[in-house]
């Protein structure tokens, strides 16, 4: 059997929902061989970074291992910000790359290269994967597929990359016993009962505990565990940005988005609590600004997590509890249980405090006074009319804070947006791999005039496929983000952002692909804008032009504690993200 033929049988096999590629001669016979075997489908990106944003989005939302092709030299290097991006929020994807035949490799000649193309994409790659092989022998090709996919979805998720030379995809091997294929799982780690009535002990005696969920409660597939554990527990909840869709926006212990940019009551409220229970996030510095002794101070904190090295590692002196995160809910649901109802009566003050901070501080007043449309209202405007999509794509600026602290998330509805990484350019192809991966749901792509132009040339995939997916172009007119920070820092001088920076009419450009499009720049007219938006039955493209001048805000002012944010306090030195 022919090893292209083994690789395209083998990926029917574990039911992987697409294969995304832009073709070049180092695949070519993959792709021969998988469209041949015809129960795999094959979506052709017009860049490689947006075949692995694609094959991101559709892991995310599937929760099985898609791939993602390329051809040897710049077909694999332009891989590697979605393998990054994997790689950093913690999802499973396989990433196949060409080679050139192995009598044209370089070897240990001192040549800078032999063959045309030939690039060394697996020393490039080896810190932005969980593992990468570099196939030599035709016959270890079925250990390795195996072995990839086992890798790539056990302990905490991650992406792989398996870089096969043109020669030895041709080759014929003997294909193996699936028997033969089976390789240990790795043992899971889990929470013990003392750690839970540890957990216990410290609810009991604490008045205004918190929840903080991380993104590592999707990667591990505990959404639904969650949701019965907060049921049990009555704890507030507060999220990070890769936790958006941890719990349904209208849930009544959904406190928000905490961190640089979270909703100010959030922020406030962990300011004032007194125990946090940590649940799959890494505590980073978009979360807990730079003053980690005074995130610290005043509170109790556990930590639970798949990795050692997350814990305690920026925030020390936390309770680590090293498990994965499903069997820890579940342990923790146990313990709670028969206390249930005196929690939910200990701490109903608590979350009647947290309601009046959220009722006094709305999202939609950060921006008072704000000509046109004001992004934290749009973005409530638009869920309300798209509250059958099945997720939500959101791409990195300043649009991406305004959805994380805005949207209002259904039961069931994905929050996917490139978090560790922060890549603008992922929503689009991320979009488009989402809606593979779920045929015949509706996505919503939301990005900002800046990140929809690093990945533009995928409007063409929307349109030949067809895909459900509403667009929608949040157009200031600058690269927003940046330009928030040059007027923070420097003095209002705007090179790059507003400065030798421009952006086309976007309803134009889908025009010309084909894609119906409106614009907006009317308060007025918005309700009606996204009701058009939602009602087309394919693909469409909304352009919402916002001011230049519109802030994210709230803001941690840098250096200072959580409860001290932008405008109306500054920050005290330079942030560095």
């Amino acid at each position: 059997m022919k090893v292209s033929d083994y690789i395209a049988e083998y990926l029917a096999e574990k039911q992987v929902p697409a294969v995304f590629e832009l073709v070049g001669g180092m695949i070519t016979f993959l792709v021969d061989s998988i469209h041949s075997h015809g129960k795999t489908r094959i979506v052709s990106m017009h860049h490689e970074q947006g075949a692995a944003f694609a094959a991101e989005g559709a892991s995310r939302v599937s929760r099985i291992p898609c791939v993602a092709m390329a051809t040897s030299g710049p077909g694999a290097t332009n891989l590697l910000t979605g393998v990054a991006s994997c790689y950093f929020d913690s999802t499973p994807a396989v990433f196949i790359t060409g080679q050139v035949n192995r009598s044209e490799q370089k070897g240990t000649s001192g040549v800078r290269q032999l063959g045309f193309q030939e690039t060394d994409i697996v020393q490039m790659v080896m810190p932005i994967v969980k593992r990468v092989w570099s196939v030599d022998d035709p016959q270890e090709i079925p250990t390795i597929l195996a072995e990839a996919f086992r890798v790539a979805t056990t302990g905490r998720p991650g992406p792989v990359l398996i870089d096969i030379p043109m020669d030895v995809q041709r080759s014929n091997i003997e294909p193996p016993k699936r028997s033969e294929l089976c390789t240990p799982t790795l043992s899971e780690a889990r929470m013990s009962v003392a750690d839970a009535q540890a957990v216990r002990g410290a609810l009991l005696k604490a008045k205004r505990p918190l929840i903080l969920a991380g993104g590592g409660i999707q990667s591990a597939n505990a959404a639904e565990e969650f949701l019965q554990f907060v049921a049990v527990a009555h704890i507030p909840v507060v999220h990070s940005l890769m936790a958006v869709d941890a719990l349904p926006s209208d849930h009544t212990m959904n406190v928000g988005m905490i961190g640089s940019y979270g909703n100010r009551w959030a922020n406030l409220a962990i300011s004032e609590a007194d125990m946090l229970l940590v649940l799959g996030s890494r505590l980073d510095v978009r979360q807990t600004g730079s003053d980690t002794e005074g995130f610290k101070e005043g509170r109790e904190i556990f930590h639970v997590d798949c990795e050692v090295a997350e814990m305690n590692n920026r925030v020390k002196g936390c309770h680590a509890i090293l498990s994965e995160l499903g069997p820890a809910i579940r342990t923790l649901r146990d313990v709670l249980a028969p206390d249930s109802g005196y929690l939910s009566a200990r701490f109903a003050a608590w979350t009647a405090q947290i309601s009046e901070l959220r009722n006094t501080w709305p999202d939609v007043d950060e921006l008072q006074g704000i000509e046109g449309i004001n992004p934290n209202l749009f973005m409530h405007q638009l869920s309300r009319a798209t509250r059958g999509a099945s997720a939500y794509v959101v791409d990195v600026g300043q649009h991406q804070m305004w959805a994380a602290q805005s949207l209002e998330l259904q039961a069931g509805q994905r929050f996917l947006t490139s978090g560790g990484m922060g890549s603008m350019g992922f929503a689009l192809p991320a979009a488009i791999g989402a809606a593979i991966a779920q045929p015949g749901r509706e996505v919503v792509m939301i990005a900002g005039d800046g990140s929809f132009q690093c990945n533009l040339q995928e409007l063409q995939t929307v349109a030949r496929l067809r895909l459900p997916i509403k667009l929608v172009v949040v157009n200031n007119e600058c690269l927003g983000m940046v330009r928030q920070f040059q007027q923070s820092y420097f003095d209002g001088r705007y090179q790059s952002t507003m400065w030798g920076y421009s952006a086309p009419d976007f309803s134009a450009v889908a025009n010309a692909y084909g894609i119906p499009s409106r614009t907006v720049s009317d308060p007025e007219m918005v309700d009606a804008s996204v009701d058009w938006l939602s009602n087309e039955s394919g693909p469409a493209l909304l352009q919402v032009m916002v001011s230049p001048y519109a802030n994210a805000y709230p803001k941690l002012a840098f250096g200072k504690g959580m409860s001290s944010m932008e405008p109306q306090e500054l920050s005290v030195k330079m942030e560095s993200t």
